[in-house]
């Protein structure tokens, strides 16, 4: 029990740094740090993918916002204070309606670092409450690391702060003129991760819930949640899926990283059933048809190893 103990340890301290899909096309992917509309009044700024590092300052992961006739909903800040002066610029050149709220769809440092540019404005940041304690719990740490992989320059000015606005469980924000759902599904990809539904256009900005064309990471999830979570979304109203990294997309990318989900998991635990090591989990637990997506090679590795922690941990719990 030590032994398993102290594993898992290790691997959290390395990790912790009816719908309308029928008729739905898949957007075309804008460029890096360019806003694009998806619907009217709905627009995604996307990210670099890839990992954080002092070439793309750490925008890896998309932002959005919302345009609606009494004001604006911005979908998480990004990566540092300069990113999110960057987000706020890039929404003042499509509308002068004021932004009234930034929700933070995930504990991600690419999703909330920005968040003090849109304070310094009065502008509240939203998150669940989940989501607020565990950035409070290890986001000083995930900063450091930032500085690090980024640089000193492209941080300044960023700080770890709290959140204005905490919320538990699903509802509505009636505050720009167009009904905008923020929907929770328990824990899923993470304790406090959150989509956010523009209902007019069918638009959803999945956060940590989904990715597309990258592995989805599992550090931070419950993996029979997160698959319950996607099952709920594919029972939503959806055009177009924004997710947090790579091209925003029809309705079929749910069903993709259920997929890839599904897939994981049942390889672990054939590997767990005959008795293989941790030591080799990484390499025997390969799944070829996602070998071409983004972080294979690092966060599809660190997840096979949680994922086999965790089927030993629950079999030793039996």
């Amino acid at each position: 029990m030590r032994s398993f103990t102290r594993r898992h340890a290790l691997i959290g301290c390395g990790a912790a740094c009816a719908t309308l899909a029928a008729c739905a096309t898949t957007p075309p992917a804008p460029a890096a740090g360019r806003a694009v509309e998806l619907a009217p009044g709905v627009y995604v700024v996307a990210g670099t993918g890839g990992a954080a590092d002092e070439h793309n300052l750490g925008r890896i992961g998309n932002a959005g916002f919302i345009v609606g006739e009494r004001g604006v909903i911005a979908i998480d800040t990004g990566t540092s204070y300069a990113h999110g002066q960057a987000l706020l610029e890039t929404i003042r050149g499509f509308t002068d309606q004021p932004v009234l709220v930034a929700l933070i769809t995930h504990t991600r440092p690419e999703f909330l670092f920005g968040g003090e540019a849109f304070r310094e404005r009065g502008i509240p940041i939203r998150m669940h409450s989940r989501t607020a304690r565990l950035m409070a719990s290890r986001c000083e740490i995930c900063l450091k690391t930032l500085r690090l992989t980024v640089g000193e320059e492209p941080m300044r000015g960023t700080t770890l702060y709290k959140p204005d606005q905490e919320f538990d469980g699903t509802h509505m924000l009636d505050l720009i003129g167009r009904p905008v759902q923020v929907l929770y599904f328990g824990h899923s990809s993470g304790p406090g991760d959150i989509a956010v539904l523009d209902q007019r256009s069918g638009v959803l900005f999945a956060g940590g819930l989904l990715d597309a064309h990258r592995i989805p990471d599992i550090q931070d999830s419950d993996l029979a949640g997160w698959r319950n979570a996607l099952r709920d979304l594919q029972a939503l109203r959806v055009a177009t899926v924004v997710p947090g990294h790579g091209a925003a997309s029809s309705p079929r990318l749910i069903a993709t990283n259920e997929r890839y989900l599904m897939q994981l998991e049942a390889r672990i635990r054939t590997l767990v059933a005959s008795g293989t090591s941790l030591l080799h989990v990484a390499e025997a637990g390969e799944l070829p048809e996602f070998e071409d997506w983004d972080q294979y090679d690092t966060i599809h590795r660190r997840n096979a190893s949680v994922a086999f922690l965790r089927v030993e941990r629950e079999l030793m719990l039996k």
